[in-house]
């Protein structure tokens, strides 16, 4: 149990609270699945329940929910965030996209867009040079260019050459998916499709919502007739999800922002279901926990 805090609490008694060595735990490489199932439903599903562990399968999910429950899901869909351009003399910058950069200085009239990334080789990349990308797929060429919008803020100018084609249309031929690091290997092109969820709909987001990567039609199916509610919102997993925790305690952790979007229906839904909610996996959990505080914010501005 944490004990609840109130104003007078200092961050040094708060650091004792939780700690990272709480979370520490052996992880071996042949325990790290490099790839999916074929058959997602198929994967290991751990159930506890009354102080004893279960091995069960996901596929059987639905029998084992508690009767009313209601499922809350997130949404989103990974984009292929990674894009790899070679400078002139050969080095390899790599960049990585996070945010869009909205900037009424540029002309929507043309194919541009800047976001905000990080960039590996950061250094070596000079303002006012342009780096590249070629690629083409069913005989069609895709070219990107990227140059500093702002190096100081890691702003990238990205432009390319495909009348009516969107961004996002671009780098899902040209970029890659941007799979967790303890993965150990580099993406394929199945990873496009593999990496996400079966029900991903809103482009925004640089890593899946893992927990989310085992329901498949099938499961849905069990849910419907078991039923199980279920709403969708969107929260875009931002680059924070991949950065290490560097000191010991969580309270000197720094996290990123992360977009969410919630309708009024599903605000709805949630109040009507409010005892027996369940979050499909952290995204959803930290969008629910988000919605709380936020609602707590109006009420005390009125």
């Amino acid at each position: 149990m944490i004990p609840l805090t109130n104003e007078n609490t200092s961050e040094s008694e708060m650091s004792g609270f939780m700690s990272t060595e709480d979370f520490a735990y052996p992880l071996p490489e042949d325990r790290i699945a490099k790839f999916s199932l074929v058959q997602r439903d198929q994967s290991k599903l751990l159930v506890y329940r009354k102080g004893a562990i279960e091995h069960q399968t996901f596929s059987q999910l639905p029998q084992l929910l508690p009767v009313g429950s209601f499922l809350v899901f997130n949404n989103t869909k990974v984009i292929p965030a990674r894009l790899q351009f070679f400078r002139s003399s050969g080095a390899r910058i790599e960049v990585f996209i996070l945010q869009q950069h909205v900037d009424p200085l540029l002309d929507w009239n043309v194919n541009q867009s800047v976001w905000q990334c990080m960039v590996g080789n950061k250094k070596k990349w000079k303002e006012g040079e342009s780096i590249l990308i070629k690629a083409s797929e069913n005989g069609t060429d895709y070219q990107l260019t990227a140059s500093w919008f702002d190096k100081g803020k890691d702003l990238v100018l990205f432009s390319w050459t495909l009348p009516g084609k969107m961004f996002l249309e671009v780098i899902s031929v040209i970029g890659m998916m941007p799979i967790p690091p303890y993965l150990n290997r580099e993406s394929e092109k199945s990873d496009n499709e593999n990496y996400q969820t079966v029900y991903a709909k809103i482009n925004g987001a640089v890593a899946a919502p893992t927990a989310g990567l085992h329901f498949t039609d099938s499961v849905f199916d069990g849910l419907s007739k078991a039923g199980v509610g279920s709403a969708e919102l969107t929260l875009h997993v931002g680059l924070g999800t991949f950065k290490p925790m560097k000191s010991g305690s969580i309270t000197e952790h720094e996290m990123h922002g992360e977009n969410v979007v919630i309708s009024i229906e599903i605000l709805r839904q949630i109040h009507l279901n409010i005892h027996n909610l369940i979050a499909v996996g952290t995204t959803s959990l930290r969008a629910l926990e988000s919605l709380f505080w936020v609602g707590f914010g109006l009420m005390e501005t009125g």
